[in-house]
């Protein structure tokens, strides 16, 4: 089961609502993944379309309860290579639908004349829990969240503008960040920040889901701390050993042009060290001195011997 599908058979638990909170969420759900169509004699058929059985389940619950209606429900394979089942919640104009769809703000009426509703009903949302039930629905209907093992990714797919900025508002007025972007014919509301879906997990009531996503995120963040922490100690080590290499070979390179006893006393003890530890680090060689040396001391000492040594180089091209 993937991530997605855990954290909505988690908030599709919560099925005990009043009328406005019911309407709610069910407007959320509704907007995001139902499906209006006319038949004959202007009668109209409203249609939900998840493969997620809680999802279908509570919604024909939450019409049951509250609407008094009991839609009806099919199931069909999907037509997707996976061939898994699709739930439809089918609901007809003997149910009284242009009544529920105007409560719950699906369609609108102006004059007589009835249209779609592309916004979201302040009367609806007027209120910070029904603001949090209508972003639950939303997410039940047309939302989803990448597995946080891989990357963090919290999405609501629409398929309008207005509704899809009027909804990144609604989440942005807890603190969030969501933003909208246009992907083909669709506009999707997306947070991609770990601790900011930590926050919208919280905000929609999936905190069995938060508490695992945190887990994984925390031990995500261990891991990276570990390998930046490797990282740096091999590129020192690196460092260390790549520049112990250059200072042996520039000594040597002295050694053989001119010798070791043409260098001053403090560069020619430091060079025979060297040679003879060279794998000991700065500090340790300046611990071998007489009197002992710091490990800038050591650092000038050596830079000293290059110096020449790439004199020598050059003088000898």
């Amino acid at each position: 089961m993937s991530f997605s599908s855990k954290v909505k058979n988690e908030i599709c638990r919560f099925t005990d609502f009043s009328k406005k909170e019911a309407v709610a969420e069910l407007s959320g759900i509704m907007k995001a993944s139902g499906t209006l169509s006319f038949v004959g004699n202007k009668k109209i058929n409203f249609r939900i379309i998840t493969e997620n059985p809680a999802i279908a389940r509570l919604i024909f619950k939450l019409l049951k309860d509250h609407f008094k209606i009991h839609t009806k429900l099919m199931v069909k394979k999907s037509n997707s290579l996976k061939k898994s089942n699709v739930y439809i919640v089918h609901i007809s104009e003997e149910m009284h639908i242009g009544d529920i769809l105007k409560e719950v703000g699906v369609l609108k009426e102006d004059n007589g004349i009835i249209s779609l509703n592309y916004g979201i009903p302040e009367r609806i949302i007027n209120g910070d829990e029904y603001k949090k039930l209508y972003i639950r629905g939303a997410f039940l209907g047309g939302g989803s969240i990448s597995n946080p093992e891989k990357t963090y990714h919290l999405e609501f797919v629409t398929h309008n503008e207005q509704y899809s900025r009027e909804l990144s508002s609604i989440i942005n007025s807890f603190g969030l960040n969501s933003k909208v972007i246009q992907r083909k014919s669709s506009f999707v509301v997306y947070i991609k920040e770990g601790e900011q879906i930590v926050d919208l997990l919280n905000i929609i009531g999936a905190h069995s889901s938060l508490l695992e996503f945190e887990n994984i995120r925390i031990m995500k963040e261990m891991r990276n701390n570990v390998n930046r922490l490797v990282n740096c100690e091999t590129a020192n080590l690196s460092k260390t050993v790549n520049a112990a290499v250059r200072q042996v070979e520039s000594i040597k390179l002295i050694e053989k042009e001119i010798g070791l006893s043409r260098l001053p006393k403090n560069l020619k003890e430091i060079a025979e060290i060297r040679l003879n530890f060279p794998d000991e680090s700065l500090k340790e060689l300046g611990q071998m001195l007489n009197p002992p040396v710091g490990k800038s001391g050591v650092n000038h000492r050596l830079r000293r011997i290059e110096k020449i040594a790439g004199e020598l180089r050059r003088e000898g091209r």
